[in-house]
């Protein structure tokens, strides 16, 4: 019974694979759907011959939808005299309302760096959050995407409304941290 009640299952799951696939190829073209070649064209079709295209990334496909909120109405998630936030406020050396405000977007941040990464791909180098007055999520890439920078106004209920500027810097800078098992010297 088992066995064929696995097999069963594995005849679906290919089933819906086929399917997928033949529903993705029927979609229209656009220009992830193309050569590097063509595909790079069609992002700049300015790009002198010789020279390596730039990729650009298209914010209107990131945006939410929200309206930015009012900082200074919002109903935070964490209490002011939280404290998570007296942690915060001291150890960056910020007031109590800024590290309310930081402590909760950079909490939901992951919702605008996803978006960002869907049109990175493998552009995408590492990036940051910094703290302090301005918080500000930077997004490092290789060198072949244009650099520019967008104000995010996250959807998720936790920081609804809450603007996360986004900054996009082509310098191929990689990140400070260690990986799973490496040794802090």
């Amino acid at each position: 019974m088992a066995k064929r009640l696995i097999s069963m299952m594995v005849i679906a799951t290919a089933s819906m694979w086929a399917l997928t696939g033949c529903n993705n190829a029927a979609d229209s073209v656009d220009a992830t759907d193309q050569t590097p070649e063509a595909a790079a064209t069609a992002a700049d079709s300015s790009t002198p011959k010789g020279e390596p295209a730039v990729g650009t990334i298209d914010w209107s496909l990131v945006d939410s939808g929200e309206k930015p909120a009012d900082p200074t109405n919002y109903q935070y998630p964490f209490a002011l005299d939280s404290q998570n936030v007296r942690d915060y406020a001291d150890y960056f050396k910020v007031d109590a309302a800024t590290a309310q405000h930081n402590l909760t977007i950079s909490m939901a941040s992951n919702e605008a760096l996803s978006k960002a990464l869907d049109q990175l791909s493998e552009t995408y180098v590492s990036h940051e959050v910094t703290d302090g007055n301005e918080m500000t999520l930077i997004i490092h890439t290789t060198p072949d995407v244009a650099a520019s920078s967008y104000d995010y106004v996250l959807s998720d209920d936790f920081a609804k409304g809450l603007v996360l500027p986004i900054v996009i810097q082509p310098d191929g800078k990689k990140g400070d941290a260690k990986a799973h098992g490496e040794m802090v010297e």
